[in-house]
């Protein structure tokens, strides 16, 4: 099954456009996992089963498990993910970009290592730091288009010679020229509802977008969801990590992380 199909699936069966990342932060952890080897894993499988019914999708963050080198506890989760929920796609949020047999050994790394269903990619050095990951036809590649931070602006948005703003540009490129085997998504932030409409109408139906910024960077999701659905309600990954899986930190921080994955897909079906 594809990357898109996956998703597609996930979205009806769900009735869900939420995704939740998973940005583990052990100071951030509850007492009772603290000081534990195995807490990035213990705490992140505890988030994933308790939002799982609530979910299309998850988002693990690498750089959160590789800067404790807690990667073998990312490859564990991975596992339990595809196990206990294997209807819901697994994207790697790693922002990788490069060339040649460096891009080569990335995509290896996600596709391999952590049985990722789709990555995201950085699209700065051009269609052969991408090409390595589009020879996986059956997993996703997600192009950085509008990130959700405010600095994106100063590349992002500089005009092209025909006028139209960088990030329209890619979004052209990605959709027109790269999505030729359909494993294609973008990355637009929900802070910016004007560009992700301009991204929805230059793709059409067919690209999903995966939507960062709804929760701890202020996004609104009645604008996010009238800006990036497409025209069957669907079409996005709307992201939450911080918001959810930080719901609390004392002892029902299992159940207050379902209760805040709950309302927030609720929030998001109501403005579909």
């Amino acid at each position: 099954m594809t990357f898109l199909k996956k998703l597609q699936n996930a979205w009806a069966a769900s009735g869900s456009l939420l995704q939740v990342g998973l940005d583990p932060d052990p100071q951030r952890f509850p007492a009772e996992l603290r000081g534990r080897p195995d807490a990035i894993f213990e705490f992140c499988r505890g988030i994933v089963d308790a939002t799982a019914p609530y979910a299309s999708s998850f988002k693990p963050q690498i750089a959160y498990f590789a800067a404790h080198r807690a990667e073998d506890q990312l490859e564990a989760l991975c596992r339990h993910i595809r196990g206990a929920h294997p209807d819901l796609p697994l994207v790697l949020d790693a922002k990788r970009g490069d060339i040649g047999s460096t891009a080569e050994n990335y995509a290896r790394e996600a596709y391999e290592r952590y049985q990722a269903d789709a990555v995201t990619v950085n699209p700065y050095m051009g269609l052969d730091s991408v090409e390595p990951y589009l020879a996986w036809k059956d997993r996703g590649i997600i192009v950085l288009c509008r990130t959700s931070n405010p600095g994106g602006s100063d590349l992002q948005f500089l005009q092209m010679a025909d006028g139209q703003p960088l990030y329209l540009h890619v979004a052209g490129l990605v959709a027109d020229t790269w999505n030729k085997n359909g494993q294609c998504g973008l990355v637009v932030g929900a802070t910016f509802p004007k560009e992700l409409a301009a991204v929805r109408e230059r793709v059409g139906d067919a690209v999903p977008l995966l939507v960062p910024g709804i929760g701890a960077q202020g996004g609104d999701v009645q604008a996010t969801v009238q800006s990036g659905r497409n025209s069957a309600g669907t079409g996005m990954m709307i992201n939450s990590s911080r918001s959810i899986i930080y719901a609390s930190q004392d002892e029902d921080w299992r159940v207050a992380a379902a209760a805040a994955a709950r309302n927030l897909r609720e929030a998001i079906n109501a403005a579909r």
